[in-house]
């Protein structure tokens, strides 16, 4: 069996579009025609692969293509379009070929009687346990729509939110990547050059000219040396960070960090309360919701404290003593817990504070590149300072000399 494209006209004029199911492109044909439909094209449908071509392998799918293929397909089936069909139109309108073949994958197996959820679920690299357990829920509830819509706008805060982390980043990583150049410069071009110039003339040079001639030689003579130990640093580093050691320990060294590990903590709050109030909002159950959230945060010491959590609210404790005993979680959290069970407005609550765990985290942004500018331009000018009076230093007595 093979899926083919079509388009057609049925009896009224009006063209239509979709995938049909059949062993031959002439069976394909006569099950249109069955269907009162005229077959103005038919095309063999593309391979189920998620890679159809080389070129797709050079392209990705993007959180942003995801947020955009969320929030078009949630408005689809709220205006109340077939599932087959909404995954067609978009199919055919995205410009990106890999995001165009996973489209035409889900849409064939919901055509071959599958069912949302599992579809996605066979590309985890782009749709999370989150993601496919809303959409499951939303199947199984009768109430796609409403969850597609609810994921679309949480989708849709996240992008915004790591937009503002990212961009207040970009000042730092610019200054980063420029001392890097020029430091490179100057010791590949600048000191060979005038290190030759010093023993022409053959004069003592000062224990700081000494130290960066040093340093420069041996960057010069061993740069691949220099790239190759780097590398397998950071090799070694990133495969210790991924020990249940490494995680602990770099996790907790991170939250201790000043005013960074403040806003990692908000960062990692923000994605819990929001996430958690969006799956029992979708009619998930809370033990569950812990279960499947636990996997998604970015840090071992949370995971570990919603995974007791989750064994204390099996046991049959309430959510908000479940997480009142673990200090990585502030005491507002199990406070508008408590004031969530208590009211039966537990995803309503979540969503407030996921709204002022955010507030918080982008003030920390703020006051985070305010507080790097200042201690680059010290570095720098540092660094800038030891190289200029290391250079002009021999020179000055040179010319002391001369005179």
């Amino acid at each position: 069996m093979a899926f083919y494209t079509y388009k057609a006209r049925d009896n009224d004029g009006k063209q239509v579009s979709g995938i049909v199911e059949a062993p031959s492109s002439p069976a394909a044909v006569r099950v249109l025609r069955d269907k009162k439909l005229f077959v103005v094209e038919l095309v063999t449908g593309r391979d189920q692969s998620p890679l159809p071509s080389i070129l797709s392998r050079f392209r990705r799918v993007s959180f942003g293509d995801i947020v955009n293929f969320t929030q078009q397909l949630s408005t689809m089936i709220t205006a109340g379009l077939s599932l087959p069909e909404s995954l067609t139109i978009l199919r055919n309108q995205t410009e990106n070929p890999l995001l165009s073949s996973m489209l035409d994958d889900v849409a064939s197996q919901i055509i071959a009687g599958g069912n949302l959820g599992d579809a996605l679920a066979r590309y985890p690299k782009y749709f999370s346990s989150i993601y496919i357990a809303l959409i499951r829920a939303g199947e199984s509830s009768g109430t796609l729509d409403k969850v597609l819509n609810r994921l679309a706008e949480t989708m849709e805060n996240e992008r915004d939110f790591r937009g503002k982390v990212g961009g207040a980043m970009v000042y730092p990583a610019i200054i980063m990547i420029g001392m890097t150049v020029v430091v490179f410069i100057m010791m590949t071009v600048v000191i060979p050059k005038l290190t030759e110039l010093y023993k022409d003339f053959g004069t003592e040079l000062p224990a700081s000219t000494q130290f960066l001639i040093d340093v420069s030689s041996l960057f010069v003579r061993f740069w691949w040396l220099a790239i190759a130990a780097i590398i397998g640093m950071y090799i070694g580093f990133a495969r210790w960070k991924k020990t249940p050691v490494g995680q602990t320990i770099m996790d907790t060294l991170i939250l201790k960090v000043p005013i960074v590990g403040d806003l990692k903590r908000k960062v990692i709050l923000v994605e819990f309360t929001r996430t958690l109030a969006m799956l029992i909002g979708s009619g998930i159950h809370i033990l569950e919701g812990l279960r499947i959230l636990k996997g998604s945060l970015d840090n071992i010491l949370f995971r570990n404290a919603v995974a007791d959590a989750a064994v204390r609210v099996e046991k049959g404790l309430p959510l908000a003593d479940s997480f009142a005993q673990y200090s990585v979680f502030p005491p507002i959290v199990s406070q508008m817990m408590k004031v969530g069970e208590e009211t039966g407005k537990l995803d309503d609550t979540l969503t407030k504070l996921s709204r002022y765990f955010q507030t918080e985290s982008e003030r920390l942004v703020k006051g985070l590149t305010t507080a790097i500018e200042p201690v680059i331009m010290v570095v720098l000018g540092l660094g800038v300072g030891f190289i200029v009076i290391s250079v002009i230093t021999p020179i000055y007595n040179l010319t002391s000399q001369i005179k």
